[in-house]
């Protein structure tokens, strides 16, 4: 008899990501104030969901070798989120390096995670890619000079683009990214792991060594 199917899977868990994600960036985009108030109120309510997501995960969907990555990604996020929630901290510059630090950590973990399991779960491209789009942000922000200002006029009206306003766009625009991509990913249909097909290849070698003898 075949075991009963998780209510809970890697698919829900993509789509639960995809969701929050989805929110942040919504909430960014359609924001007329990107300052690092604002920043940090979405990315704290995204970090925060995120790490929530991740230890459900970690016991309802990973095997118990397997927590690992789902433990530290969490822990990541949740301490993000804590720091995200500091009044005194919400400076432009605070900004700058704690997403720096949360997306360049979190993009390393999910990175290698991925690669670890690229050969027995088919899930690790999707965690291979998630964890470069953290460091891409990384780097973009890290090339975002933090006091950089560049005065404009629309019309009548002076305006002046800031380094923050940059960083807050920089991560609502990673936000939409990682939020497309892993509901393409929670809906696509699951790829039978590698690991399985080669117990059957395996057992059809024997089965013919031995000449089909039980």
């Amino acid at each position: 008899m075949s075991a009963p199917a998780r209510a809970f899977t890697v698919r829900h868990v993509q789509l639960l990501r995809a969701l929050f994600a989805a929110a942040a960036a919504l909430m960014i985009t359609f924001s007329p104030d990107h300052s690092a108030v604002i920043g940090f109120s979405v990315f704290g309510g995204f970090a925060a969901a995120s790490g929530f997501i991740l230890i459900l995960a970690a016991w309802v969907v990973a095997s118990a070798g397997n927590r690992w990555p789902f433990i530290l990604l969490a822990a990541i996020d949740l301490a993000a989120a804590i720091v995200s929630g500091i009044p005194t901290w919400r400076t432009d510059a605070a900004f700058f390096i704690v997403v720096i630090v949360w997306a360049a950590t979190t993009g390393l973990v999910e990175l290698i995670a991925g690669l670890r399991a690229r050969r027995t779960d088919p899930g690790a491209k999707d965690a291979m890619t998630i964890g470069a789009l953290g460091l891409v942000l990384a780097v973009v922000l890290l090339l975002i000079p933090a006091d950089y200002a560049l005065q404009y006029s629309v019309g009548p009206e002076a305006l002046t683009l800031s380094g923050i306003i940059l960083a807050v766009g920089m991560f609502g625009g990673y936000s939409a990214i990682v939020a497309v991509f892993l509901a393409i990913a929670g809906f696509s249909p699951r790829r039978t792991a590698p690991v399985k097909d080669a117990e059957t290849a395996d057992a059809a070698s024997d089965s013919v060594d031995t000449g089909g003898a039980a």
